[in-house]
């Protein structure tokens, strides 16, 4: 072997678990309700220079950024530190008029839902969201049901917090489609 193909064979060994593991994420217990999930892509949520979590996308082949609301996807939170439960339904809540119109009559109904199904977390607590189009959304806590919401308007508005062109977090958006 030549010194030259030699070292393209080092370079190239040496870049493989790089690439394997950019591609590769272990998927937590509750894509089991999402069969042939793959991760599309992954971020971090910061304010004022602080991590508050760590976000995934996990997505079916089928899955169109433009149309993600026709799909069905998963978004993991994975929480850098403690918040009160309540405190992040109401940011939701925020989030989700920011997106769109929220009618005035599932205001209160959505935010008590939400506030139900949102423990407090610590570090290293996950929440999960299952987008289910056309039903609405199923939520876990570290991997185990934590309830639904079984409307299509609250997936589409929550889902939208992170996948639509109106999130207050573009880049965060940009990281989960995979266009970062």
């Amino acid at each position: 072997m030549s010194t030259l193909s030699r070292r393209s064979t080092l370079a190239a060994l040496a870049c493989l678990p790089f690439s394997t593991f950019a591609q590769t994420s272990p998927q937590p217990s509750e894509l089991s309700a999402l069969p042939g999930a793959r991760l599309r892509g992954q971020g971090r949520l910061t304010f004022l220079g602080l991590n508050v979590y760590s976000a995934k996308l996990w997505v079916t082949d089928s899955f169109k950024p433009d149309d993600f609301i026709s799909h069905p996807v998963a978004l993991e939170l994975e929480y850098a530190r403690s918040l009160v439960g309540s405190l992040i339904a109401e940011r939701s809540l925020t989030e989700m008029k920011r997106v769109g119109e929220v009618p005035a009559e599932k205001a209160e109904p959505w935010l008590a839902a939400m506030t139900q199904l949102f423990p407090d977390v610590n570090k290293g607590d996950r929440i999960t969201g299952l987008h289910q189009p056309g039903e609405g959304m199923r939520f876990f806590f570290n991997g185990k049901p934590r309830g639904d919401v079984r409307d299509a308007a609250f997936a589409r508005l929550f889902t939208g917090i992170w996948l639509s062109p109106r999130t207050s977090e573009p880049k965060l958006r940009q990281a989960l489609l995979g266009s970062a």
